[in-house]
């Protein structure tokens, strides 16, 4: 009957957290002005967007679109690396490593002399693939990594100030923790005011450079603290054990009861190779993997605020404001919003014993974020609705070639950013928190990899909408979003909603 509270963390968590901060600054910095770098090009007006490749908005989104892509699904081989052969540290320094290379490539290449001698788009071909790789597989180790250095204890009695008698919860624990590594990426992606700043007076390079050294100093606490941090021995490759089990269920109509030893024992007289432990924490992973399927149009709303949403805050008046700095309101709303979410919401409710269970956090990021692009959808129709151009924001057929933006302030666009905020807290960050305690011992990292892999089957999805990514089809396109993120909302609450009284 008493009432359940976080666990300590150890110091050596926070320090885990902080190279998150440092890989974030480096990521969004240098992604943030990738739609303006690709899409426009040098020294094309003074109310224009500065770029560089001039490879037009459905070219950039395009390429943007399958950066994710290749962002998400080359986890899946970083991580069965991880989980088989090399261990979560040594795999996360391999990353960082790559990713340095990324950042390296992109900042010698985008010096204005290999710009205009072409190397721009190859530079930026190489820079993609590294940093895809390095940080796809960052992303996908270091969330069950900073979870390894809280060395689980049983459920403790404690006595607050005030007297109360409490007792630690691991779940909530964990719940601290995922919102705390979030919360602190988020102030690291504050670096996205910096780079689109430095980019708009300074040129490209700078930017990118500045990224650069972010990511450096990642690297250096990575490598520095190697014998500091809980390194989670591995016990062995699971994934052909965990193969035959799945071959197994799939022989009895993916009953996972099925593939027990004991029952292979009683009804075939067979003794099987894996252990019962084995078998049900494989259950829980393809749990987890159920509900994270539902992210996938998540992650389609999500992708629109690194292109369309930088696209649709270019056809505003931005008042000397970049308009790829309009997105970093996301990063503003979910520092705001995390420790007031985490800090106020969550221990108002524990204190009367209320406990927001892992679906239920979900269900409501995915209504803030079906708000959000109903909100989009409404900005969409302002635009259009304002002069000189109307439908076709920014590029005036009858008044010549030179860009116009419509007369409605940017602004506006800033509740989108706060609702997706929201909605990453409640929804996103659950999402982390739930693969890992769902996800077998030696195969978190996987899980892990498998999340992203949804996401960058989002980032296909939203690949595919390009063709009307454009003027005068905008409208439709986000009320299509709003009307998808509803109807996934509805359907997640109705299909797992059982998985809360478990």
């Amino acid at each position: 009957e008493l009432r359940l509270v976080r666990d300590g963390v150890p110091m050596r968590l926070w320090v885990v957290a902080v190279i998150g901060f440092w890989e974030r600054a480096a990521f969004w910095g240098l992604t943030a002005p990738w739609q303006n770098y690709m899409q426009h090009c040098p020294f094309s007006g003074p109310e224009h967007p500065s770029g560089a490749l001039c490879l037009g908005q459905a070219t950039a989104t395009r390429a943007y679109c399958a950066f994710y892509i290749f962002y998400y699904i080359s986890p899946l081989l970083v991580a069965v690396v991880s989980d088989t052969f090399l261990g979560r540290y040594k795999t996360l320094c391999i990353s960082v490593f790559l990713f340095n290379c990324g950042c390296a490539a992109l900042t010698i290449t985008s010096l204005p002399r290999y710009i205009f001698e072409g190397w721009g788009v190859l530079g930026l071909i190489l820079a993609m693939g590294l940093i895809g790789l390095g940080g796809g597989g960052f992303r996908a180790v270091m969330v069950p990594f900073i979870a390894d250095q809280y060395v689980e204890s049983p459920p403790t009695l404690k006595t607050l100030k005030s007297g109360e008698q409490v007792v630690t919860n691991r779940a909530l624990t964990l719940q601290y923790i995922y919102n705390l590594f979030y919360w602190v990426g988020n102030l690291g992606s504050l670096s996205w005011f910096a780079t689109v700043f430095i980019e708009n007076r300074y040129g490209f390079t700078l930017a990118y450079l500045i990224t650069w050294v972010f990511m450096f100093i990642a690297m250096m606490m990575l490598f520095a603290g190697g014998k500091w941090y809980v390194k989670i021995p591995l016990e062995g490759n699971v994934l052909p054990k965990a193969t035959k089990i799945m071959l197994c269920a799939s022989k009895h109509r993916f009953k996972m009861e099925r593939a027990e030893p004991a029952y292979q024992l009683e009804h075939y007289n067979r003794t099987v190779a894996w252990s019962s432990r084995l078998v049900n924490e494989l259950t829980r992973g393809l749990k987890a993997c159920r509900v994270l399927l539902a992210f996938i149009v998540f992650y389609v709303c999500f992708d629109q605020m690194q292109n369309n949403l930088v696209s649709q805050a270019g056809q505003m008046k931005t008042y000397d404001i970049p308009n790829d700095m309009m997105p970093a309101m996301n990063q503003v709303a979910c520092i705001l919003l995390g420790p007031i979410i985490q800090e106020g919401l969550y221990p108002f409710l524990h204190r009367r014993k209320i406990y927001i269970q892992p679906i239920t956090r979900i269900t409501i990021g995915f209504a803030f974020v079906s708000l959000s692009m109903l909100y989009a959808t409404v900005v969409q129709h302002f635009v259009y609705s304002a002069r000189p151009c109307y439908e076709h924001a920014g590029e005036c057929p009858a008044m010549g070639p030179q860009f116009r933006p419509n007369e409605i302030n940017v602004w506006i666009q800033t509740p989108i950013y706060f609702l997706i905020a929201a909605g990453e807290i409640f929804a996103y960050v659950t999402g982390l928190e739930f693969a890992y305690d769902h996800s077998p011992k030696d195969m978190k990292a996987i899980i892990q990899a498998v999340n992203l892999l949804l996401a960058g089957i989002g980032s296909m999805f939203a690949l595919a909408l390009t063709p009307i990514a454009h003027n005068p089809y905008l409208i439709i396109l986000y009320a299509c979003l709003t009307a998808a993120m509803t109807v996934t909302t509805i359907a997640f609450w109705l299909i797992f909603r059982k998985y809360d009284q478990t």
